[in-house]
């Protein structure tokens, strides 16, 4: 199976793009409710894990990034004349989440947390990666290039974080899972044109 440099198993099917293009409204609206959830997500763990220094620290300004780029994608919608809708059901996050350790030991849920939000991150500078290739609109390629890689440094700093706090081999084993179970989602989901993931 050929993987992609962010490790994903299985690449998103290129129409997407094609049906990303003419849902412009939707798509940016998806978008921008995905950088206000990934803000929320991070303030989550704070509060969780005070105690763990290095990520209050690293997630911190992660916080105030995500916000600005909710903010920046919201502008990108009124300078179109777009509005941003509502917040939909976000069927592959969800699926994740179902994926996640419950109960047990602490360090396997918040490694969980951690990989989970590594996935989205991946998939997320994946997705990005294609708009930035395949739209027929010069800003929007760039808009996205920068986008892309900015999630291709939190999926890092999200593995680093995973890797800090417990044992490294028992984080590979498991992001290995991760990836088999992402790739069979990405398989069985309907290929929508108006959803980031």
């Amino acid at each position: 199976m050929t993987k992609n440099i962010l490790g994903l198993h299985l690449p998103t099917d290129p129409r997407w793009v094609d049906l990303a293009s003419i849902s412009l409204e939707d798509i940016l609206t998806d978008h921008a409710y995905c950088e206000q959830k990934a803000a929320a997500s991070c303030i989550s763990l704070i509060q969780r894990y005070p105690s763990k220094e290095r990520l209050v620290n690293e997630l911190s300004p992660i916080v105030t990034e995500e916000w600005g780029h909710f903010r920046q994608v919201l502008a990108e919608l009124q300078k179109r004349n777009l509005k941003l809708g509502k917040q939909r059901k976000d069927e592959y996050v969800n699926r994740l989440l179902g994926f996640q350790k419950k109960g047990g030991h602490e360090e396997d849920r918040l490694l969980d947390q951690l990989l989970t939000m590594a996935l989205i991150e991946a998939r997320s500078c994946e997705r990005f990666k294609r708009l930035s290739e395949g739209l027929n609109d010069e800003y929007l390629c760039g808009f996205y290039r920068r986008f892309m890689e900015s999630e291709a440094g939190h999926y890092h700093l999200f593995i680093e974080l995973a890797e800090d706090y417990v044992y490294k081999e028992k984080v590979r084993k498991r992001w290995r899972e991760w990836l088999e179970y992402e790739a069979h989602i990405i398989k069985n989901l309907e290929l929508r044109g108006d959803r980031i993931h």
